[in-house]
């Protein structure tokens, strides 16, 4: 359940928990503004920089991330990136944060934005995106001591925030500020309303040197300071050194589109090459595909790991893409032909905003009788046409296209270091300092020792609902478990359906076989027993189409995500093994490459960030 907050005769939020009131009795606004934007000397001290960090522990109901967002867009000498990383241990709701800015009627346009985003808070990390990725909120739902020691990132400004020290006093404990002495670099601007001895002796056994500052009425005193240890901090991140230049992406299907995109944001030139004439050309060619988060009762890597690709891609395509005609969220009604629930017996609140059981009038809307066995339903999931967000990821500003290239190998420039991509004549193609390896299957050729990475086929079944016998009906959702199935996606021939599709691993061949339509069939009747009736006389005559691509997946069907990790291919980066969840993991992989080339807040946590680390396989 959403955190309880009760609203006192003067419109003040209070914490029945903590005893104690979310803002002064001034209100909330002055506040931010005073005690800690100012605290931290901004706007001014972000002025011209390429990127700003700011952690703040304890989100409360988000009154300071706004205020800090409205002022980085009032300023012209804003930072192109402004990263707001905050820590909450006890998440408010939606309505109650807007309600809370509602007192600020020039906050009202930005708070409205963060309601729509402000879902499905389970624990962990959740990256919340505004301004065309310009503005990113890091939300860390748990213990701000646990939750820091899953970042690594030097911030530039720190927030500290939370409830009284007496009321509250794990957040402002000596374990808590060393957790966030570990995420200052030399420098960092620290800002409080509090001057409690406790914290102050605190800080400054962690490196800060702080100061009291005249407060804010009735306040008499604030508290600001910097991290100046009398020590050299032992740092085990290189922060943001790289500044953009040229970049060269090989594969121009989703993963290499969102890494353009993601690079591109922060103002790198990026050439994208691939050898097929236009964009998504392979696998990332599918007609339609489905958008939903894996599901575990122990919630898995892979479940955490998929929601925060689904919330990625969501995103992205609520910005880029046509509701109706480029994707569609209605809902997906998961089968689970194992038996088992899918979902653990104490699966929180907030976690229904993900999925939940699915009821009986979900089972009987997708044609399945009581006797269907448990299902999940997905709420935040749908069908996507991977290729028109392919073309809304290389339209960003900054990205270049070049089809019919064929990248055979990569070479170092003795004098500049630059990488040099090569065709199979050994002409120069491009040549970057930074090269992204995003090529599925082939990427495996253009890496010293090779990758370990499998082809896998698969082949989709799809007809006009024109040329169906009569007037099935069909479910008004998609439905996955063994398979998919997809039942109306407006396609330039008409409205269609989609079922399958084969996994055929270590098959590379795209040609369409009729043994893969007969096994579609099969596997729809395992799923949906009464659709794949009303299939299948157009199976049976023929009429039934096809398509096929080549899914490229690693040993664990995990993506492989970061650098190369040796002396000699320094500033080779790999983008790449999405197999069959692209949709899941491609926008979220681009943004962890770029964060990690650039020291920045990562847009998961560190333990999901290093199961993606090409490391595991290029030791």
């Amino acid at each position: 359940m959403p955190e309880l907050i009760e609203w006192l005769a003067d419109g003040t939020p209070y914490s029945p928990r903590f005893g104690d009131r979310y803002r002064s009795e001034l209100g909330g606004l002055a506040q931010s503004r005073e005690v800690f934007l100012r605290g931290c000397g901004l706007p001014g001290a972000w002025a011209q920089q390429p990127q700003w960090r700011i952690l703040e522990t304890g989100f409360g109901l988000g009154l300071n991330f706004l205020v800090t967002w409205q002022a980085w867009q009032a300023d012209p000498a804003r930072p192109r990136l402004l990263h707001f990383v905050a820590t909450e241990a006890f998440p408010a709701s939606a309505a109650d944060m807007l309600r809370a800015a509602s007192a600020h009627p020039e906050l009202m346009p930005l708070a409205q934005q963060l309601q729509a985003q402000c879902w499905g808070l389970l624990p962990g990390l959740h990256r919340l995106v505004f301004e065309e990725g310009r503005v990113l909120l890091s939300l860390c739902i748990g213990d701000t001591r646990a939750v820091l020691r899953e970042q690594q990132f030097e911030a530039d400004s720190v927030y500290l925030d939370g409830f009284s020290p007496a009321k509250n006093p794990d957040i402002w404990d000596l374990h808590t500020l060393k957790a966030v002495a570990r995420c200052c670099r030399r420098g960092t601007r620290i800002a409080s309303w509090t001057i409690a001895r406790s914290v102050l002796d605190g800080l400054t056994q962690c490196g800060f040197v702080v100061r009291k500052t005249p407060g804010l009425p009735p306040k008499r005193d604030n508290l600001q300071g910097v991290f100046d240890p009398r020590w050299e901090p032992r740092k085990t991140l290189s922060a943001g050194t790289v500044s953009p230049t040229r970049c060269v992406v090989i594969g121009g299907g989703l993963a290499g589109a969102a890494a353009a995109a993601s690079l591109a944001r922060r103002g790198w030139q990026v050439e994208v090459l691939d050898r097929h004439p236009a964009p998504a050309g392979g696998a990332s060619g599918l007609p339609t595909g489905v958008l939903v988060p894996h599901v575990s009762p122990d919630d898995s890597l892979l479940s955490r790991l998929t929601r925060c690709g689904v919330r990625a891609t969501w995103q992205q395509a609520q910005d880029l893409l046509q509701p109706g005609s480029d994707w569609q969220a209605c809902g997906v009604l998961e089968r689970r032909l194992d038996s088992s629930a899918g979902l653990a017996a104490d699966w929180p609140e907030a976690g229904r905003d993900w999925s939940e059981i699915a009821d009986a009038a979900q089972a009987a809307a997708a044609g399945l009788g009581s006797d269907a066995g448990p299902a999940c339903w997905h709420q935040r999931a749908g069908w996507i046409k991977p290729a028109r967000l392919v073309e809304a990821l290389l339209a960003q500003p900054g990205i270049s296209w070049r089809g019919n290239t064929h990248a055979a190998q990569l070479r170092r420039h003795r004098d500049t270091g630059h990488w040099q991509v090569l065709d199979a004549q050994d002409q120069l193609l491009a040549q970057a300092e930074i090269v992204v390896l995003a090529a599925g299957h082939a990427s495996r050729l253009l890496v010293e020792g090779g990758l370990p990475l499998q082809a896998i086929r698969g082949q989709m079944s799809w007809g006009l609902h024109a040329d169906l016998p009569g007037t099935p009906s069909l479910p008004p959702f998609v439905v996955n478990g063994s398979g998919s199935f997809i039942p109306a996606v407006p396609l330039q021939d008409g409205l269609a359906w989609l079922a399958g599709a084969s996994f055929q691993r270590d098959q590379d061949g795209t040609e369409l076989r009729p043994a893969d339509q007969s096994a579609n069939l099969e596997r729809l009747q395992a799923l949906l027993p009464a659709t794949a009736s009303a299939l299948a006389p157009v199976f049976d005559n023929g009429s039934a189409r096809a398509w096929a691509g080549v899914r490229c997946a690693s040993p664990d069907r995990l993506p492989l995500v970061g650098a190369v990790a040796a002396a000699n291919q320094a500033g080779l980066w790999l983008s790449t093994a999405m197999g069959s969840r692209g949709l899941s993991f491609a926008v979220l992989s681009g943004e962890l490459l770029a964060a990690k080339l650039h020291g920045e807040p990562l847009p998961v946590e560190q333990r999901l960030a290093q199961a993606l680390s090409p490391a595991r396989f290029l030791r």
